[in-house]
């Protein structure tokens, strides 16, 4: 493999740039992230996933958002890290583990297509955690489930969760992109949320759909997500509106997720390599 590799892939959409940190020359510095992920300066992407090895994991990713910063985890992220790993021989075993910022994650490769390539991925993403100071949310509340808070002009009911992560689940009647769009922000860095937090707007369909649009924290407005997926499953199976298996639609595609009696979740989806490539000396040279 040529040094300074590099491949591009998606899942539904929501799309990342893979390295591995042993095999590149350069430092992953937060002016490289937001350089290499803009669509007009760089290769274009929701985000960066480097390899890195692991002691107590079979592999050990970190992700990295467009805005430079770190996020701990990202179902369609772990996906197309797992491919990655799958595709390009760093393993040949269908089952093993990857250590996130968010928790040890178990990934299992459930479909390869014509071309032996790994296809649709089940990845462990660990459990819903309701206890508010674990989020993290600034508030002496145990839980924060049907709270409702301040946003600009707009006054929301929110339900918050971490898979990992952190999220804010908002159910609503009728989806609008551009509601989230001008609120999604403010979401995310309401002074609730010290670490920030991913948002979510969710049209339950019946108990085994919901239609979902996603803000991300550091990227932004998303096609799809695989922790938001996760969260907002894990919310309609806690407030009664949904079973333990649910499909999750979203703009770039579906995911299956399940939630089981302890709040372990496990995602399903498809994943698809766009290309692959070499970051140029000359693009290199442009970041001193």
């Amino acid at each position: 493999m040529d040094k300074n590799f590099f491949v591009k892939s998606h899942g539904l959409g929501n799309d990342y740039i893979v390295m591995d940190s042993e095999n590149i020359t350069f430092e992953i510095s937060q002016d490289f992230i937001k350089k290499i992920c803009d669509v007009h300066y760089g290769i274009g992407s929701d985000g960066i996933l480097v390899k890195y090895p692991s002691d107590v994991a079979d592999f050990k990713l970190r992700i990295f958002n467009p805005d430079g910063s770190e996020a701990e985890k990202s179902g369609n992220g772990l996906r197309i890290f797992c491919k990655f790993l799958y595709d390009y021989g760093y393993t040949n075993k269908d089952e093993f583990t990857v250590e996130t910022k968010g928790g040890v994650v178990k990934a299992k490769i459930e479909e390869k297509n014509k071309f032996g390539k790994a296809k649709v991925i089940t990845v462990d993403m660990g459990k819903a955690i309701f206890e508010a100071s674990k989020i993290p949310v600034n508030t002496d509340k145990k839980e924060f489930i049907g709270e409702k808070i301040k946003v600009g002009d707009r006054e929301y009911e929110v339900n918050c969760v971490s898979v990992g992560n952190p999220h804010c689940v908002i159910i609503k009647q009728e989806l609008d992109e551009e509601e989230i769009k001008k609120y999604g922000s403010l979401i995310e860095n309401h002074p609730l949320f010290p670490n920030r937090i991913n948002v979510q707007f969710v049209k339950p369909i019946s108990e085994n759909q919901a239609e979902i649009l996603i803000w991300e924290r550091g990227a932004g407005f998303t096609y799809a997500s695989g922790s938001s997926s996760c969260a907002v499953a894990s919310v309609l199976v806690k407030k009664g509106l949904a079973k333990n298996d649910i499909t999750i639609k979203m703009i770039g595609g579906e995911l299956r997720i399940s939630v089981d009696k302890d709040w372990n979740i496990k995602m399903t989806g498809e994943v698809q390599e766009i290309c692959s490539g070499i970051i140029s000396q000359e693009f290199l040279e442009s970041l001193k």
